[in-house]
């Protein structure tokens, strides 16, 4: 299976250090293109994969990640689709491209997927949606699944769930960054230094993050059983509550997905 990239920041880049540390691709699988030559310098010396063009990228891809902005589909999907193989897997990572209208830039028979990664997927703790084109077979979705699995956590949802992944999953690193500044912030005003601030509260969110995720019980248990009566825990919670943290964090999260 070879695997090709429209771009290649620092998502594109977190995708082929996921394929190749999962043994799910070596170097000869992959190809990248990059809009600058400095970028695609970077492509081989850091990641060690060939370089080409938009063109030979796509000509070369079995399953062709289109990891550029939103801004950029319609030169891009321009330039690539005369090259695209007939049954290839095109996987769109834009945020609030339909399947629908990516099919309209591309007008060629390719198998269509929307993804919405994010950027935990850069340590390999990635959470992405998936919403594959009913052109897929159950053998493409097993690959797609396994591309996005090799950086991180993928799950199949349905297009009308797209726009939700990005709020929930895609743009909340950024709420959870703000989360562990302001607990780091606290920690010094009591004193700590700052360094071993940051570490005791990023730590405090990832230990909780894989509870949740590992111990299978509902966010509300594990909360309960950190509240002990009267003690200081419950006392952080009545003011989180009384400061409408729950509330500022759905709106948020329900913000993101509106943009989206």
């Amino acid at each position: 299976m070879r695997i090709g990239l429209i771009g290649c920041g620092h998502m594109g880049s977190a995708i082929v250090r996921g394929l190749l540390g999962s043994g799910l691709c070596g170097t000869d699988d992959l190809m990248a293109s990059a809009r600058s030559q400095a970028g695609r310098e970077k492509i081989v010396s850091s990641l060690g994969i060939a370089c080409g063009s938009n063109e030979e990228t796509a000509a070369f891809a079995d399953v062709l990640i289109l990891a550029v902005k939103p801004v950029s589909y319609p030169e891009v999907t321009a330039q690539i689709a005369g090259a695209l193989r007939d049954g290839c897997i095109v996987i769109s990572l834009a945020p609030g491209i339909s399947l629908e209208a990516l099919d309209g830039m591309l007008q060629r028979p390719v198998k269509l997927v929307r993804a919405m990664p994010n950027t935990p997927a850069m340590v390999s703790e990635g959470m992405t949606g998936l919403c594959p084109a009913d052109t897929l077979t159950d053998k493409d979705r097993h690959t797609v699944l396994d591309i996005f699995s090799s950086f991180g956590r993928a799950e199949i949802v349905p297009e009308r769930l797209m726009n939700v992944v990005t709020g929930v999953s895609g743009s909340s690193p950024a709420f959870i960054f703000i989360l562990i500044e302001a607990m780091a912030d606290a920690a010094v005003a009591d004193g700590m230094p700052r360094a071993q601030a940051y570490t005791f509260a990023a730590q405090a969110v990832l230990g909780s993050a894989r509870m949740v995720l590992e111990s299978g019980e509902h966010p509300a248990v594990l909360k309960d059983q950190v509240c002990s009566p009267g003690g200081t825990t419950i006392e952080g919670v009545r003011v989180l509550e009384e400061k409408g943290l729950r509330s500022a964090v759905i709106e948020a999260v329900r913000a993101s997905t509106a943009k989206a």
